[in-house]
């Protein structure tokens, strides 16, 4: 398990090193909103991928889930859950951490003892029940939708795009990750 998790750090390294030719899903000339009354308490525990932008470090990944809790430190544990190619197939994790740096904007890093490689995670819309979140960053190489469930209604799917459009973002490039 300690290779799979090396090998997935170095991969996320080499993804981070080059953001310059990253892909870009964002007008980055449109302001981005996030959820300025984001609780962080209420946003810990387990999500579900619904969707996301296509990005090195989950290609070829399903059933991807993300759980938060609190760190010792005051930071959040990022515990990033991957199945490689099916729902059976093998499971990568990647334990990371986050720092809250404003209201709804976060920091998270993979591997900490790299300075620059931390990545912005800004939570654009979290349903008032906390059972849907959209995220992205401001550079508009990721965003993802996450639910509290592996399912959601068509009208939250419609609600999360939304927030994605209205926030610069070109949907058509979102590609759905498949759940149980």
């Amino acid at each position: 398990m300690r290779l799979i998790l090396k090998a997935f750090t170095v991969i996320l390294l080499m993804s981070l090193a080059l953001p310059a030719s990253a892909e870009k899903y964002r007008d980055t000339s449109a302001p981005m909103a996030v959820e300025g009354a984001l609780d962080l308490n209420r946003y810990l525990g387990k999500w579900y991928e619904i969707a996301r932008f296509p990005n090195r470090f989950e290609r070829g990944c399903v059933g991807v889930t993300a759980e938060y809790s609190m760190r010792p430190d005051g930071d959040v544990r990022v515990l990033n859950t991957c199945r490689e190619g099916t729902l059976n197939g093998k499971v990568t994790i990647a334990d990371g951490s986050a720092r809250v740096e404003a209201p709804g904007r976060l920091s998270v890093t993979f591997v900490p003892w790299l300075p620059f490689a931390r990545g912005d995670y800004w939570v654009l819309y979290v349903a008032p029940d906390y059972s849907l979140a959209v995220v992205g960053n401001p550079k508009g190489t990721t965003g993802w939708i996450l639910a509290r469930a592996p399912q959601i209604s068509a009208k939250q799917r419609a609600l999360a795009e939304t927030i994605l459009s209205n926030n610069g973002y070109d949907i058509k490039q979102l590609e759905d990750v498949l759940q149980k």
